[in-house]
């Protein structure tokens, strides 16, 4: 019935016109949008002279629009038609030049701003999977930037080619979803063997195998851990929002370039397909990392660390006087020839676990939001960030003790999360899953912490998480 007003309305404003129907009947949109922009006490100045550009070739479009535009406004008006209206506050937000944008075109967008600050190229080896194939979609149209895509025959082809073009001094980026990363978990592995820089972006689904491919999920958390044979530690990051992809994906290409390791992101489908406006950074302002290649033979080994980081050193091949074996089999601890050494492989593996360890040293202090400690503290990670914020705020305008931790790095940890969770008398951990940080938290901690699950293939609602802390909160 409302449907039927506005157009009836739209061609009454236009009756003296000679448009025809099918063009008055278009034009109930801006009837439409117009008594929208009165309900939400929006100024319409700035729709006009979008129409006046937008249809600056018709002249006449150009009139019956704004006259339809104004209709409808005026209609909201005198007519009261809406028993309430909103006024809308202007956004608390840093000043700036903002764009809308999903969470895997963040992604790509972070990886070429990675790649240009490290001065190399981007290679991306990747086989088209939902809901991760926009990234290589996107990255393909950045080859002004030296950014090179390939679409492999499978998802094993797709993360080989990435850690070839690591092994050849090139930004590797490989893309897949849940089953392709059970597909990767042996060069996954065999990256963590050679030490060489390779950023998985995981954009979680449904599954198991197939299960819900347009679904957002985010179960792949103790894969992502522990998804490997022996003990393979990874370095882990998580966004939290669309926007914030772009940062975690610069992020990434730093630390596996610093520390000279594959890097996992896991982003989910919900964040994938999500939108948010986003302040463009000045490049200027984003961090700078410096990335050389070892090219003096002098006291070269290939295993030779650097004391800070436990990194070795990332040689291209066919460097003079640097040639030196690599591959999947135990390395002698410097000059990376096969070893079986009983002693030396534990010091390898000690090393490379001190080395993804060593990550936690830089991670900044976990925000706390709320205070610092109480009664009860929600855990979360990943796209559950926007639900959590809302329903700790909602539940502390009550006067409850409530706050919220968001983890960015889930391997390492914080190394301040443990001082934190003790200050709590509860610890609530929502998740899209059937409970996996929850049991991190738990082995890590000795913390009784809860778990708030939900595997629908949908996002939380605000309303059950505010329902769980208050249940707990009154028991």
């Amino acid at each position: 019935l409302f449907e039927i007003d506005i157009t009836k309305l739209t061609a009454a404003t236009l009756r003296d016109t000679n448009l025809p129907a099918r063009t008055v009947n278009r034009c109930k949109n801006f009837f439409a949008l117009g008594l929208t922009s009165w309900l939400f006490h929006r100024p319409i100045e700035a729709t006009e002279k979008w129409i006046a550009q937008r249809f600056k070739k018709t002249p006449e479009l150009v009139n019956a629009n704004i006259r339809v535009l104004r209709a409808g406004y005026n209609f909201g008006e005198t007519t009261e038609v809406f028993a309430s209206s909103y006024a809308i506050k202007p956004a608390a937000i840093h000043p700036g030049k903002y764009r809308t944008i999903t969470g895997n075109t963040a992604l790509a967008l972070g990886f070429v701003a990675a790649a240009q600050k490290a001065g190399l190229p981007l290679f991306l080896g990747s086989y088209p999977i939902t809901p991760a194939s926009d990234i290589l979609h996107e990255l393909a149209t950045f080859k002004n930037f030296g950014v090179c895509t390939f679409q492999a025959e499978d998802e094993i082809a797709g993360v080989g080619a990435a850690l070839g073009a690591a092994f050849g001094g090139a930004i590797a980026i490989t893309t897949t979803s849940g089953p392709g990363m059970c597909l990767k978990a042996e060069t996954v592995n065999l990256a963590v063997s050679v030490e060489l820089p390779l950023v998985i972006a995981d954009i979680q689904r449904g599954g198991p195998s197939t299960g819900l491919p347009t679904k957002t999920e985010q179960a792949d958390l103790l894969m992502a851990l522990y998804g490997r044979n022996s003990d393979s530690p990874v370095p882990i990051i998580a966004p939290c929002t669309p926007a914030d992809c772009f940062h975690v994906a610069f992020e990434a290409v730093r630390i596996a370039t610093k520390y000279m390791t594959p890097v996992i992101v896991l982003s989910d489908g919900y964040l994938a397909n999500g939108a948010e406006p986003w302040l463009i950074p000045r490049v200027a302002d984003l961090p700078e990392f410096k990335v050389t290649f070892r090219t003096d033979p002098n006291g070269f080994s290939p295993y030779l660390r650097d004391e800070a980081t436990l990194s070795r050193p990332w040689v291209v091949p066919g460097t003079p006087s640097l040639e030196h074996r690599i591959g999947g089999l135990e390395k002698d601890y410097l000059s990376g020839n096969v070893s079986y050494a009983p002693a030396n492989h534990e010091q390898m593996m000690r090393v490379r676990a001190r080395k993804v360890a060593g990550i936690a040293a830089e991670i900044p202090p976990t925000e706390i939001h709320g205070a610092p400690q109480g009664d009860l503290l929600v855990v979360g990670w990943g796209s559950t960030y926007g639900a959590i914020a809302a329903a700790v705020n909602e539940v502390r305008r009550q006067g409850k003790s409530v706050s919220h931790v968001h983890l960015r790095h889930l391997n390492p940890l914080p190394s301040d999360l443990g001082d934190i969770l003790g200050r709590f008398k509860q610890v609530l951990v929502p998740e899209m899953n059937l409970g996996q940080l929850v049991k991190v938290l738990r082995a890590e901690y000795l913390v009784d912490a809860i778990g708030l699950n939900k595997i629908q293939g949908l996002p939380f609602k605000v309303s059950e998480i505010v329902n769980r802390i208050t249940r707990m909160l009154a028991a």
